[in-house]
């Protein structure tokens, strides 16, 4: 078998930013895949208000205090989120790894938020369709959650015990932009499950 060199690429880069990094594309994919089924849990939901005579079916709304909570601190995590990711970019370690950590913290925040949130929903997940559909939103987004907290604290304790090169900066970079779709993903959400049964 005749083997001929078609060019030599020991000169590239082991990483990439970016739409350079394979990292960005295998979240890019993910979101589009997980962004898919929220949209398919909020049609569902928009198709059983449309059916139903009241909406909530024999259920006062959910409570607003913690749904609001949380809907505010992840809108202003956006900015230590936003921090992290010019840190990375700028392969500041210092930065970068306390944003990992107020990361990190941010999403056991929200978790804890989101406990109580559950609390306040005002229906059981078996006592109707709508109860069941705002629990599926609910848990849907609570699993991207508890994923990004767990990304963003392994990535945090491998950049504290292991030297952090370039293609560690850039994985940051793509768990900053993972956070902006966890946290733009639960906007129409908190729109549907709080307000939608108010404003009907």
């Amino acid at each position: 078998m005749n083997r001929q060199i078609v060019a030599d690429l020991a000169s590239l880069p082991a990483s990439g930013w970016g739409t350079k990094s394979q990292w960005f594309w295998g979240v890019a994919g993910f979101m589009a895949i997980e962004g898919m089924g929220f949209l398919l849990a909020m049609g569902s939901y928009l198709y059983l208000m449309s059916g139903a005579k009241t909406w909530p079916m024999d259920a006062p709304p959910a409570d607003l205090l913690w749904g609001s909570l949380l809907t505010l601190v992840m809108v202003l995590s956006l900015l230590p989120n936003a921090w992290v990711g010019k840190a990375a970019s700028q392969k500041r370690l210092g930065p970068t790894l306390v944003g990992l950590v107020v990361m990190s913290l941010v999403a056991v925040g929200c978790l804890a938020i989101r406990a109580y949130e559950v609390q306040h929903l005002n229906v059981r997940w078996d006592h109707n369709a709508y109860g069941s559909i705002v629990w599926a939103l609910l848990v849907l987004h609570t699993t991207h959650l508890v994923t990004d907290f767990a990304d963003t604290a392994v990535l945090a304790v491998f950049c504290f015990t292991h030297e952090v090169d370039e293609e560690r900066f850039s994985d940051v970079d793509t768990n900053v932009i993972y956070w902006a779709f966890v946290v733009f993903a639960w906007l129409p959400i908190y729109a549907l499950i709080y307000w939608a049964p108010r404003l009907r």
